[in-house]
């Protein structure tokens, strides 16, 4: 059953043990220097913002998010720190971080040629920006999203759904290097083996991808529009199911590290 569209932070953290591991290896990353201050940008429940904590205990640390949702969830599991309403597009803080954090985010934002720059410009000198994106657009979960858009009845609800900015380790690299004195990027897949073949991947990215496809669509189109991509996913082009019954979801993600001079 697709869950209402106010109750994402629910089916977020269903798989949250896999969806913070990143933001953990993301934040091992982060040269060893003193954290004062600290925000995490696109916090969702809390559990990115959690990994802060345990990386810099002794900064003043808050979050922000475009999803209200979100906020409450973050809010109630971390209720002593604060957590804004807003939308890192038109985020306006004058900045002075040591410490900016976005986990699993930055995809859903545009013009990344302007946004990472301003993003660095937020940083103190010698601050950290430590970013992390899905880079699966390519992966059949994402490629039978599209298809299952594009050819339903729905299709034309559906244009733009898909549209996310990101690009690769090069273009980051070349944008941050005049504006930091270090620039680390990487790329890891991950291979998250899931329980329930199609149907848990199906839940999977009702947590994340599938979320602007379904808020375009009314019930009865979200439940046809994810039963036939159910199907999709069982079928040639999608996930084997194991020998032990799980599916094996490949999951690549970009990371990057940038100081400001």
């Amino acid at each position: 059953m697709t869950p209402p569209l106010d109750q994402y932070a629910n089916q977020y953290v269903q798989f949250e043990d896999e969806r913070t591991r990143p933001v953990r290896d993301l934040l091992a990353a982060v040269p060893n220097t003193p954290i004062h201050t600290a925000i995490d940008i696109g916090c969702g429940p809390g559990n990115s913002t959690e990994a802060l904590i345990a990386r810099a205990p002794d900064a003043t640390i808050h979050g922000i998010d475009a999803s209200a949702d979100m906020i409450a969830a973050a809010r109630k599991r971390l209720p002593a720190l604060r957590f804004d309403l807003a939308d890192v597009a038109a985020w306006d803080d004058p900045g002075g971080y040591d410490l900016i954090l976005s986990n699993a985010v930055l995809q859903w934002v545009p013009a990344h040629d302007t946004l990472f720059p301003m993003l660095v410009g937020r940083l103190a000198p010698g601050g950290h920006l430590a970013v992390q994106m899905p880079d699966n657009l390519d992966e059949p979960a994402h490629r039978l999203m599209r298809e299952v858009a594009a050819a339903g009845p729905w299709a034309d609800k559906l244009k733009g759904a898909a549209r996310t900015e990101r690009f690769d380790a090069r273009y980051y690299h070349a944008l941050l290097a005049p504006l930091c004195s270090r620039v680390d990027v990487w790329r890891t897949i991950y291979y998250h083996p899931l329980r329930g073949g199609a149907e848990a991947v199906v839940e999977w990215f009702k947590g994340s991808a599938l979320r602007p496809f379904l808020a375009a669509l009314d019930a009865s189109e979200q439940r046809a529009f994810v039963a036939r991509y159910r199907d999709a996913l069982a079928g040639p082009n999608g996930y084997p199911v194991q020998d032990d019954g799980t599916v094996l979801l490949p999951f690549p993600r970009l990371f990057i590290v940038a100081t400001r001079k």
